[in-house]
């Protein structure tokens, strides 16, 4: 049975579950179709979550224990799956940035990487220590084309004042980087907004942060040192989502975030 599994369990977490998924409906001798009444898919959509391409749902993992009484084995595993570290959480926050329909991200210390000028991006990265910076950046390029697709996601971004200030790269990279931001920011699938440094403490000290919605509902993207974290539970993306609220509630309207941008650029 196992030589046909697609997945290496001991891969990841996510791998686990989804070998798990397998290996018992094959133990119970049930078709992809069974399988999918159980939880309420197709069985083309079960195939997906067979093999890692798709996860299931908290509401899904609580059908299987319940049909196979598991004692909670579906529920335990996909909480500890949706709490760890993904060694493959990039590929998959790429998959789900390109069919997003709107990105929502705060961002404290850096310019959002879909809006980051080639140079300003290189610096970052070379600063991070990337082994392969020149590809690094090549490829944060290339994730930008979304913005130009039709159609392109709404992208709503919230960075603080110190985004604008910090001279990344120089002076003459941070002018270019921000005439990029203004340019941006009169497209109308796009928004950017600035959080003011006379505002004090606010809900985005803890960290940055985005939140992608889309066919798949949504999902929440944390950074952190060594890899990000995605956040697929509906409960916690919900929390992301009311912290994104109470930061926008503190950030200048679109307008004042401009001029505040170009004043930034002029001091460069």
């Amino acid at each position: 049975m196992a030589q046909h599994q697609a997945v290496d369990p001991d891969s990841s977490l996510w791998a686990w579950l989804a070998y798990d998924l397998r290996f018992y409906r094959e133990k119970y001798g049930l078709p992809q179709t069974a399988m999918g009444k159980i939880i309420g898919r197709s069985s083309t959509n079960l195939s997906n979550c067979e093999a890692g391409r798709r996860r299931i749902t908290d509401k899904e993992a609580k059908a299987l224990d319940r049909h196979f009484a598991t004692g909670g084995h579906f529920q335990r595993l996909l909480r500890f799956a949706q709490r760890g570290h993904d060694p493959n959480w990039f590929k998959q926050f790429v998959d789900l940035e390109k069919k997003a329909k709107t990105i929502k991200t705060f961002q404290a210390l850096a310019v959002p990487g879909l809006l980051q000028v080639a140079d300003y991006a290189l610096a970052l990265i070379k600063a991070g220590g990337a082994s392969d910076p020149q590809e690094r950046m090549e490829e944060r390029m290339r994730r930008q084309v979304i913005l130009d697709d039709a159609p392109s996601p709404l992208l709503w971004a919230l960075i603080t004042e110190n985004v604008l200030e910090w001279p990344v790269g120089g002076r003459v990279v941070m002018r270019k980087q921000l005439a990029h931001l203004l340019e941006m920011s009169q497209r109308e699938n796009i928004g950017i907004r600035v959080i003011p440094k006379v505002t004090g403490a606010h809900a985005g000290l803890d960290g940055s942060f985005s939140i992608i919605s889309g066919e798949i509902g949504d999902v929440a993207y944390t950074d952190s040192p060594g890899g990000g974290r995605l956040v697929p539970s509906t409960t916690e993306v919900r929390s992301y989502g009311v912290r994104y609220d109470r930061i926008g509630q503190v950030a200048l309207p679109t307008e004042p975030s401009r001029a505040m941008i170009e004043k930034a650029m002029e001091a460069f």
